[in-house]
C-alpha cells in the first residue's frame, strides 16, 4: 500500500487557495444564484405536492427543501448587500 495522504477534516483542497475580494464576491454571488434557482425549483415541486397527487416529492419534504434554500438565499443576499432582506417593517 501507498502512503497515505492526509489533510484536516473538512477542507476541500480548493478551499485552500488563495482568492482576492472580486473573486470571493464572484463565488459568493454564484452560490447565491443557485441557491435563488434551487428556492424556484422547491417552491414549484412543494405547490405542486400540494395540489397533485402524481408530484415528485413529498409535500413536507418539497416545503423544507424550499425553506433551505430560501434561507441559504437569504444568508448570501445579506453578504453581498446587507439589507437587502429588510422589510418595511423592520424600517420602521
Amino acid at each position: 500500500m501507498g502512503a497515505c495522504q492526509v489533510r484536516p477534516l473538512g477542507i476541500h483542497p480548493r478551499m485552500a487557495d488563495v482568492v482576492d475580494a472580486d473573486e470571493l464576491l464572484r463565488r459568493i454571488r454564484r452560490a447565491r444564484d443557485w441557491a435563488a434557482q434551487e428556492e424556484q425549483h422547491w417552491r414549484g415541486e412543494s405547490d405542486r405536492a400540494q395540489t397533485s397527487e402524481a408530484a415528485h416529492q413529498p409535500p413536507l419534504e418539497a416545503a423544507i427543501l424550499h425553506s433551505a434554500y430560501e434561507a441559504v438565499r437569504k444568508v448570501l443576499d445579506e453578504v453581498v448587500d446587507p439589507g437587502a432582506n429588510r422589510t418595511a417593517d423592520e424600517d420602521s
